[in-house]
């Protein structure tokens, strides 16, 4: 979920950034960033599917397999208890979307915007992009 609301909001930020920088093939960009995206943090998800088989491995024998129906709360079981539960909880959930975003984020400097690749460069217009998307709830007579 979180993954979706994050990917449609990069791919509004690379149409905005594109549309700016007066790109061609506007929307050919924002398929290949909505793409990057999606294939960074499904490779991602998969390196979380690892570490989490490797706190919760020692608790099956070798008969063990992995319950792909079970979707229950994972917190309390296995390695996610106390402060480190936490964090790899935070890690699992939220660096697929962040990694994702820098994929993104580096594709529209180095194609997009042809920018050096900075911290500034690689996150600009990303204000703008709020701005505008609080600019599009307001109705005319609030304009």
């Amino acid at each position: 979920m979180i993954g979706g609301i994050v990917m449609i909001l990069v791919a509004l930020w690379i149409y905005q950034s594109a549309m700016r920088a007066k790109t061609s093939n506007v929307m050919m960009w924002v398929a290949i960033g909505a793409v990057v995206f999606f294939v960074v943090q499904l490779g991602f998800i998969d390196v979380n599917l690892y570490i989490l088989e490797a706190v919760r491995g020692g608790e099956g024998g070798s008969d063990y397999e992995r319950d792909l129906t079970s979707i229950g709360d994972r917190k309390n079981e296995g390695g996610f208890q106390g402060f480190g539960g936490v964090l790899l909880s935070l890690y699992l959930e939220l660096m697929p979307s962040i990694v994702g975003v820098l994929a993104a984020a580096l594709i529209r400097v180095k194609f997009i915007t042809k920018e050096p690749i900075t911290v500034g460069n690689l996150f600009g217009d990303i204000k703008e992009m709020f701005q505008s998307i609080k600019q599009s709830f307001k109705t005319s007579s609030e304009k």
